[in-house]
């Protein structure tokens, strides 16, 4: 299909308004981060992205070019109010032709190029976007009959936590994902699927990559997805995932009212640290131990633990039982997603009614659990099949004894 472009957004109209939605630690640095030189401001003569800067930053850009106030939001309008979402300087209707022509001397709107759009027997659709530097990025859109369309967001091109389930782990870190190249995503789901799908009511930190490992752009992108005056999505329907990088987690749970997701998948560090290596350096101890403290400041807020169920790995009874052990004292529910099977991975998918068992035995306990079936499998759109390691891939780590016979 024709390649389109798009638009971004904005953090918030004033610090105060965004100081008054964070946590009480967090109003300096986010007043700070406001004044921060933007990388939309490049070098002198060549053009900004607009798609980079915040609304304060947008506003002060157009004062410097000796435009008013009043037109950065009408600029700010055209690009992501009004279901207008323009991607091309054609389409910045309403704006006066001086304002328009410093624009499109100035300026470009365009972060992501649609490569091609594949779709799964099941509805659900994935955008392979192509980034002006090169790489290719994947975006899945979830529609559900219940009303609810979910947009799955990558944050960065590979990823480097080497997950042992995942696909896109196999490609290694080649890219973190800017701002723009986040929110644009969410954009472009909004424009290309609101008519076939109806609103676009969900965000999911859970494409390509790791989003803490990201943090800065990816708080960035979810608070202006959230905003009143951007995306305007509820902040409870954002949701960042993490495979558990504590230092990040904790500012994450400061800065952003955004939900949480942590990806767990195991019930004892020895297989934990097989599949998920990122926990020889935050073990279940510490990472469990930190929610359990933090979400103490945060009312009314639940953590979503996310727990691929892998065949004669983590799956068993014992395991259940030492689940609900685990998340003891930390509100939460609990997503059972059966796995997805690719190429790069060595794991079967534990059976439905295993998992049903597993599940009833959480419910008996007094969790909330719920199982999460495929989308979009027959497309490599389904929870971790997303990316294309190519030749270079990430080493496939040691198998414990115990465990090579269920592979």
């Amino acid at each position: 299909m024709a390649a389109q472009a798009l638009p971004l957004l904005r953090w918030s109209r004033s610090a105060s308004s965004l100081c008054a939605r964070s946590s009480p630690a967090a109003p300096r640095r986010l007043f700070s981060a406001l004044r921060r030189p933007t990388s939309a401001r490049c070098e002198a003569g060549s053009k900004v992205l607009l798609k980079e800067m915040d609304y304060p930053e947008l506003e002060s850009w157009v004062q410097e070019k000796g435009f008013r106030p009043g037109q950065a939001m009408m600029l700010w309008k055209c690009l992501y109010g009004n279901n207008v979402w323009a991607h091309s300087h054609d389409e910045l209707a309403g704006l006066n032709k001086d304002f328009r022509k410093m624009i499109t001397d100035h300026a470009n709107l365009k972060a992501l190029t649609v490569k091609d759009i594949l779709a799964a027997s099941d509805g659900t659709r994935k955008i392979l976007f192509s980034l002006e530097d090169g790489p290719v990025i994947e975006t899945v859109i979830i529609p559900c009959d219940r009303g609810r369309t979910t947009v799955c967001v990558s944050s960065q091109v590979g990823c480097a936590m080497n997950c042992q389930f995942c696909f896109t782990g196999r490609m290694g870190l080649r890219k973190h994902l800017s701002t723009a190249e986040i929110v644009e995503q969410a954009v472009f789901a909004r424009r290309l699927f609101s008519d076939e799908f109806g609103s676009i009511t969900n965000v999911v930190f859970m494409g390509m990559g790791e989003p803490l490992h990201n943090i800065d752009n990816v708080l960035k992108a979810s608070a202006i997805m959230v905003d009143e005056q951007g995306l305007h999505f509820s902040p409870h329907k954002v949701t960042v995932s993490t495979s558990g990088l504590v230092p990040q987690l904790k500012r994450f749970l400061h800065e952003s009212q955004c939900a949480l997701a942590v990806s767990l998948n195991a019930t004892t560090d020895e297989v934990r640290n097989w599949i998920m290596p990122i926990n020889r350096k935050y073990n279940l101890n510490l990472l469990l131990g930190t929610l359990r403290e933090e979400l103490h400041f945060k009312k009314n807020y639940k953590v979503l633990f996310e727990y691929v169920m892998l065949s004669g790995v983590n799956d068993s009874m014992d395991d259940a039982k030492r689940l609900i052990e685990l998340v003891q004292g930390i509100p939460c529910k609990i997503n059972l997603i059966s796995f997805n099977p690719h190429s790069g991975s060595q794991f079967k998918p534990t059976p439905d009614e295993k998992i049903l068992e597993f599940r009833n035995v959480l419910a008996e306990a007094g969790l909330v659990a719920f199982v999460r079936l495929s989308r979009g499998d027959d497309q490599m759109a389904a929870c971790g099949q997303l990316g294309e390691p190519g030749e270079y891939q990430l080493p496939l780590l040691r198998v414990p004894e115990k465990f090579q016979v269920a592979l």
